[in-house]
């Protein structure tokens, strides 16, 4: 329930960030009849997601994919066609789409009676936001209830300072103003994955290090394994267990010092362009949290309670707490704290958050991992089908990769799904409705799936828990 110990306010809610996070949680206020402002600091909505985040890496993504298969795949199926690259264009009609998204979300507030205060917000007292606008020029905002969802920026690397031009975040690596003839990139999670693929499929030589002795951690490490055969194969290069120490930069390009994890001699890695993607961090400065006895943990992160912090009335959400730092994790954590705010019963399964990487293949997964079962010591039964055997991925010439099922070996449970294979993105939230009602192996087996697609593969691999799949 909004807090009734606080005095009269002009609002109910004042959210600080429009991303996400911020403006679920916005437009979720307005639908139950609360008054309720966004502070957002940047001249669009979105946040980092909609603006330089999820939605223009995927417009990449998929623009370079189709680029990708008109140069290398369209003739063995009988269309023969010689694409040229306009960067430019690609560009252009990924600001289009991202400007269509921004304005939706306008209008979304408009039809939901939110207020957009456009401007820097900070929390001086319970009760009370200060926005700072462009300008200079400040204001004050009452509310019962304030939320912290400013969401996250890029980690840095010491010793490999951004530039914005030779060496660049995700941010930057989304608007370069030309294909690098060889692009370093520094980490090897989903974003420098995904921002990878996206510059080798037009034509950048691509070499990915990374600190630990394999490539996405918190994947299934067998599909990690096939996941990194799979991009070795498109010709991204890897230089695993490795670390990056420093950076020297000159109009020619970068030259970095790349030595072994575990101790050794240091080399010379030269590029064009760096990507840094090492992870991201909470964004919380200038919030004056500690002014208000607002904790961070260790790593940053706002310490809350069934998001509440340790301040009266102020809450906070999304990227800015512990969880995944996914855009739908944010959204699930906004419409849980607006629905405990007016009284309801908001909740977040934090297990049952999915997670992909929109490579091609896609990787896809949700619950826990082969390594996660057999560390708890819990008695499980896989059940796995390869693409190679589906049907609709033979057609479509797409058969890399596979689905695996994992089920409580005494009760059937489906502990975990994982998925790399064409447009996996699209079927793992099949499993995520499974787990979220308790479902068995068997009740994935036994639903009819329709053929042929690529659904079937999850079906099948459900099948295999049992060991009656159907599989040559």
């Amino acid at each position: 329930m909004a807090d009734q110990t606080a005095p009269s306010a002009a609002y109910d809610v004042v959210i600080i960030g429009g991303g996400p996070g911020g403006y679920n949680a916005a437009i979720r206020a307005g639908q139950l009849g609360l008054r309720v402002a966004c502070v957002e600091m940047r001249e669009t909505l979105g946040g980092t997601c909609l603006n330089v985040g999820c939605m223009p890496s995927k417009a990449l993504l998929h623009a370079s994919e189709l680029y990708e298969l008109a140069n290398k795949d369209f003739a063995k199926i009988g269309i023969e066609v010689a694409p040229t690259l306009n960067l430019g264009q690609m560009m252009a009609s990924k600001t289009e789409s991202v400007t269509a998204l921004t304005k939706g979300i306008e209008f979304l507030f408009k039809k939901n009676k939110v207020d957009w205060v456009r401007g820097r917000g900070r929390i001086p007292s319970t009760g009370k936001v200060e926005v700072t606008a462009a300008d200079g020029s400040t204001r004050i905002l009452e509310s019962r209830n304030i939320v912290i969802a400013t969401g996250s920026e890029p980690t840095p690397l010491p010793g490999v300072a951004f530039d914005g031009r030779r060496i660049v975040d995700s941010t930057g690596a989304l608007s370069l103003p030309e294909v690098p003839k060889k692009l370093v990139v520094v980490g090897a999670g989903i974003i420098g994955l995904e921002l990878g693929s996206v510059w080798r499929r037009l034509g950048a030589e691509v070499t990915v290090v990374e600190f630990l002795d394999r490539i996405t951690p918190g994947m299934d490490t067998e599909l990690a394994t096939a996941f990194q055969r799979s991009l070795t194969k498109q010709g991204m290069k890897f230089r695993l267990g490795s670390k990056v120490t420093g950076a020297v930069v000159s109009e020619a390009g970068v030259s970095l010092t790349v030595e072994p994890a575990a101790g050794g001699a240091a080399e010379a890695l030269e590029a064009d362009v760096v990507l840094v993607a090492i992870g991201r961090r909470p964004y919380t400065e200038g919030l004056g949290l500690e002014a208000l006895g607002v904790e961070l943990d260790k790593r940053g992160f706002v310490a809350t309670n069934h998001f509440r912090t340790a301040a009266r009335g102020v809450w906070a959400i999304g990227d800015a707490i512990t969880g995944p730092m996914l855009a739908h994790k944010a959204e699930e954590d906004a419409v849980a704290v607006i629905e405990i705010i007016a009284g309801k019963a908001g909740h977040v399964d934090y297990d049952l958050v999915p997670s992909v990487v929109y490579t091609w293949p896609e990787a896809a997964w949700v619950g826990r991992t082969e390594d996660q079962l057999k560390a708890e010591g819990v008695a499980y039964k896989a059940g796995k089908f390869p693409f190679t055997a589906n049907s609709r991925a033979k057609i479509n010439h797409e058969t890399e990769g596979l689905v695996k099922v994992l089920a409580d070996a005494a009760t059937d449970r489906v502990l975990g799904v994982h998925m790399l294979g064409p447009q996996v993105g699209e079927m793992i939230g099949e499993a995520c409705t499974v787990m979220a009602f308790g479902g068995a192996s068997e009740d994935i087996a036994r639903i009819c799936h329709p053929h042929p697609t690529r659904s079937e593969a999850v079906r099948q691999a459900a099948m295999g828990v049992e060991g009656w799949t159907m599989q040559a």
